[in-house]
């Protein structure tokens, strides 16, 4: 039988004892191994495998030896409790081995579990599956986990107080990171809020989520949107002394002007271009972007990126300019339009 949506998702968190197998397959190795990770978890328990209640086979092994499954689904456990035979890596080549184990399956043997890599739909592992009336097959793709997934993945992690601003956060970050990522970062988070009884607010998540550009740079930016010119000046040159080289800040510069120009273009309202933003945008910055998209407007950050690209051209030319310099002053007219 095959198992989509919702309904996979909650046999993940809760799988049937008495189901002969699952079988899980997919591109994406670290999804199905986050799957695989989490439905033995809830079969066998925490202390399954060193209680030796799980048997690994590598799919090589048992293209070489068929009966190594059969052998491990009828075997008696030293520890008493459930058991699961996990053949992993598996193709098309140990499926006759697969199908005579799901066969041969009777009540009290181990459960047998599968992952595989990407499998057509004429395979004959997933047909062996699918076609089995006490087993289940799970495809796993690229699809962005759903909500309730995410919500899930916090209540595992210990978080269960979290407000509005702060979910559509963590779904927007869910959907730029790797399912691993962004299971480390919900991690991360509940490390962070450990003690701390208030609801998770969006600074929070932001104080948390990968950041793709520095600290230092994103400062100047601000400055820059923010038309807060007499602070360029100290901030340019600590940029200096750290080592960020012109042509960094320039596409830094037009990576953030361009992403306020979707947000002050967009036909919604900048609130709605910044929550379209991949990478998302969290938090307190989140928030100041929005508020630069709507005191820029449109037709004026069209000027400013027309000043960047010319910046840019002028930075990667033969031009004897210092380079510093020139960013600077480019800067510097920006953060003066920006007062206009």
């Amino acid at each position: 039988m095959k198992l989509t949506g919702v309904a996979a998702t909650r046999y993940f968190a809760k799988p049937e004892p008495e189901r002969t197998g699952l079988l899980i397959f997919g591109g994406d190795a670290m999804r199905v191994a986050l799957r695989r990770q989490e439905v033995i978890a809830a079969l066998i328990g925490a202390k399954g495998e060193e209680e030796m209640r799980l048997s690994r086979i590598a799919g090589g092994d048992l293209r070489k030896q068929p009966s190594l499954l059969l052998d491990a689904i009828k075997e008696v456990g030293f520890f008493p409790g459930p058991r699961v035979a996990f053949v992993e890596d598996a193709t098309d080549a140990v499926a006759d081995a697969v199908k005579n184990a799901l066969d041969a399956w009777r009540e009290g043997d181990a459960q047998i579990v599968i992952t595989a890599g990407s499998l057509a739909a004429k395979s004959k592992l997933r047909k062996a599956f699918e076609g089995h009336n006490n087993a289940y097959s799970v495809g796993i793709y690229d699809d962005p986990p759903s909500r309730e997934e995410i919500e899930d993945i916090l209540r595992r992690a210990g978080l269960r107080d979290i407000s509005n601003d702060a979910m559509t956060d963590l779904v927007a970050l869910s959907r730029a990171l790797d399912p691993g990522d962004f299971r480390q970062t919900v991690e991360k988070i509940a490390l962070y809020k450990f003690g701390d009884t208030t609801p998770l607010a969006p600074a929070d998540v932001a104080a948390c989520a990968p950041s793709s550009v520095e600290a230092g740079v994103d400062d100047v930016l601000s400055i820059v949107a923010e038309g807060r010119a007499p602070e360029l000046g100290p901030v340019m040159r600590r940029l200096e002394s750290q080592g960020v080289q012109p042509v960094q800040l320039a596409i830094a510069a037009m990576r953030h002007f361009r992403a306020l120009h979707a947000a002050a273009s967009d036909p919604q309202g900048p609130g709605a271009g910044i929550a379209r933003m991949r990478p998302p945008i969290f938090g307190p910055r989140r928030d100041r972007m929005q508020r630069q998209a709507q005191s820029w407007g449109m037709f004026k950050l069209e000027t400013a990126l027309k000043e960047l690209v010319e910046t840019d051209l002028t930075l990667r030319s033969a031009s004897r300019a210092p380079q510093m310099a020139v960013m600077e002053r480019a800067l510097m007219r920006l953060a003066m339009l920006a007062r206009r």
